[in-house]
């Protein structure tokens, strides 16, 4: 079945996690390039603030919202009314929407993983729901963003990971069950890498540090950018950053050799010079202050991924999987070594 996706001008997305982060970079960049946007997420006053300030540099309003929580459907089901109802329909549904938990899976409360799993799992389950019928009258896309986690687990943050292991289980089974059905939606699964964005201030910790992302780290536009690709072009799923790339690469080759490597990194590289501040506000059941794109991430970003770049492009896919390649083999040999 072949889906001929709008162009990004042409469209309306409906963005889920938009007061910040990758969600806001998301809208930002989709607003540039013409299209109107319906923002989500538990933060009304912040959104209201995003879409004045996103309505204020166009001709005419583009930016409509409804605060929601992801973790109550029937609250999804009002966002994706309410897009229809402002703009008409829907074109592209992205779930974006996450929280983290930083600790220790045999130590942390059970609690607080079922409360993650209900947000960063049961929500993109019930915006999938509350898209996909709306999706389908006149087609579109329908973008999961994912983690480099989908593939990978990664130690402190284990309920995550196999939250995001869900999400991609999830992603691949229904993308199946549409194609059969001959449902014109396109499924994109996104993964990124890490990715300076306000997440590590925002996250649950029971460490004794601020929370910190493992280099390579990446922009949050670097994803937005992927996303905007995939809204335009069905892509299957896509890792932003070849950082995380190769990490998952290196875990389907020679797994034991990274559990040692990421048992002697990322115990300390998770954990920022920072202690944790007693103010601290986390996600996980409260509201945080939002409205910022990046972090606090001090040390170097990139900007941009020439390998997701070429991934997304048919032509230089072989290419891109090429230089993956031989990035593992390099990465083995070193592994190896240091064993």
């Amino acid at each position: 079945m072949s889906i001929r996706l709008k162009p990004i001008r042409e469209q309306v997305l409906v963005i889920t996690g938009a007061s910040s982060g990758i969600g806001l970079a998301t809208a930002r960049a989709a607003v540039r390039e013409g299209a109107r946007v319906f923002l989500t997420s538990r933060n009304d006053e912040a959104l209201a603030r995003i879409a004045a300030d996103l309505n204020a540099v166009t001709r005419e309003p583009r930016a409509g919202h409804l605060a929601a929580d992801v973790a109550d459907p029937e609250a999804l089901e009002r966002v994706a009314q309410g897009a229809v109802d402002r703009f008409g329909g829907i074109d592209t549904w992205v779930n974006n929407a996450g929280v983290s938990l930083y600790g220790r899976l045999l130590e942390l409360s059970i609690e607080d993983q079922r409360r993650l799993f209900d947000v960063t799992f049961w929500g993109v389950v019930y915006g999938c729901r509350a898209a996909v019928p709306r999706l389908g009258r006149r087609g579109g896309a329908l973008i999961n963003v994912g983690s480099i986690a989908s593939d990978r687990a990664i130690p402190l943050q284990g309920i995550y990971s196999a939250a995001k292991h869900a999400v991609k289980a999830f992603t691949d089974a229904l993308r199946m069950e549409l194609e059969e059905a001959g449902t014109p939606v396109a499924v994109t699964l996104i993964k990124p890498s890490s990715i300076n964005t306000p997440v590590f201030e925002h996250a649950q910790t029971e460490l004794n540090r601020e929370p910190a992302p493992p280099p390579p780290v990446y922009q949050p536009e670097v994803v937005a950018e992927t996303i905007l690709r995939c809204a335009e072009e069905p892509v299957r799923d896509v890792t932003v950053g070849a950082g995380g790339k190769l990490l998952t690469a290196l875990g389907g080759a020679a797994p034991r050799l990274l559990d040692r490597y990421m048992e002697r990194t990322l115990f300390r590289q998770q954990r920022s010079s920072r202690p944790v501040s007693p103010n601290r506000v986390s996600n996980l059941t409260e509201v945080p202050r939002d409205g910022r794109v990046h972090g606090l991430w001090p040390g170097p970003v990139h900007e941009r991924s020439a390998y997701t770049e070429a991934a997304l492009r048919p032509g230089r896919a072989a290419l891109a999987a090429l230089g993956v390649g031989l990035a593992v083999l390099a990465g083995i040999t070193l592994l190896g070594e240091r064993d």
